[in-house]
């Protein structure tokens, strides 16, 4: 087995570890978008780590997300960012986000073994990504953000910007979502950020305990969860424009957006008094999902269907 195989398979096995989620849909891609998503993923993974490590300041966490964008870049060795983080993340539990990290040069390897501009795609997200984080990382406070404004914002560095970079690698890959696409880029922004919104709403109970909201102040749970539903609709636009003969795209993408969908659902009944609901979905709900998805992303109208009567609860 060459080097490159064996960081390659590093990489499925890690991806497999840190989400069973997204180990389940990367696959669907087609082998060179495979590469680069799952890549794509481990890189914003890390950056997500710092964010939530309880270990660490804001200070800290800004050296970090520094010092992991020159590592990305290239503009120093991967070392020396390992060897932070072995110290700043002493304290932290989980074991396999700290495997990842220890083992970021054979991830940089995988990156550089896709196209340029792939490479380029992914540079620019994980740079976009960090840099809005340290933004946030001082203005984390148990009230929430300043304003709606600043929750898109939050929004687009977290998972827009990871909309865009999609958009870039899929139109890499296929000349017809490209053209389709054309002039209709905003619709990844608010794909990404839909389903940022859907964790948001998730995880708040957790995010309350340890002293953090990301929900902007004075902004209701039902208003945020109408917003969604707006940005769902535009996610769903955009799936629509990913031509039939991807199959592989389109259902990566409709695991994705069915899955915030049904969250949210589960988020709204409970809003809506029914707190027996668990706002996180069962591995059976998911295994069902995903079994409906290779019927409905044959069909656009299908699509259509299972979101208007998954999201009533949403629009009401």
């Amino acid at each position: 087995m060459s080097a490159l195989s064996a960081d390659e398979l590093y990489q499925r096995s890690i991806l497999e570890s840190v989400s069973r989620t997204f180990a389940l849909t990367i696959p669907l891609l087609p082998p060179n978008l495979e590469k680069v998503v799952g890549n794509t993923y481990l890189l914003c993974r890390i950056v997500d780590t710092i964010e939530d490590a309880s270990c660490m300041d804001a200070m800290t966490k800004q050296d970090l997300s520094a010092s992991f964008v020159k590592t990305v870049l290239g503009e120093q060795n991967p070392k020396q960012f390992t060897d932070q983080c072995a110290i700043a993340l002493a304290e932290h539990n989980n074991l396999d986000e700290k495997d990842l990290i220890q083992n970021i040069p054979r991830v940089l390897r995988v990156l550089d073994s896709c196209d340029i501009q792939q490479r380029q795609a992914v540079a620019r997200c994980i740079q976009i990504m960090s840099d809005g984080m340290s933004y946030f990382h001082t203005r984390q406070n148990p009230r929430g953000l300043e304003s709606l404004s600043e929750f898109e914002k939050y929004c687009y560095v977290v998972a827009g910007v990871v909309g865009e970079m999609l958009t870039t690698v899929f139109a890499l890959h296929s000349p017809a979502f490209a053209k389709a696409i054309s002039q209709n880029e905003h619709l990844a922004i608010s794909f990404g950020q839909a389903l940022q919104m859907t964790n948001i709403l998730k995880d708040s109970p957790e995010d309350r305990a340890r002293g953090v909201s990301w929900k902007p102040i004075g902004i209701s749970e039902t208003d945020l969860l109408v917003i969604a539903h707006q940005k769902l609709e535009d996610a769903l636009h955009y799936i629509h424009c990913i031509p039939k003969s991807e199959l592989g795209i389109r259902r990566f993408c409709f695991l994705a957006f069915g899955l915030a969908v049904l969250t949210l659902k589960q988020i709204a009944l409970r809003h809506h008094g029914h707190i027996s609901i668990e706002a996180k979905l069962t591995r059976s709900q998911v295994s069902r999902f995903y079994v409906f998805t290779k019927l409905a992303v044959h069909s656009d109208w299908l699509m259509d269907i299972f979101f208007r009567i998954q999201a009533r609860s949403l629009k009401a």
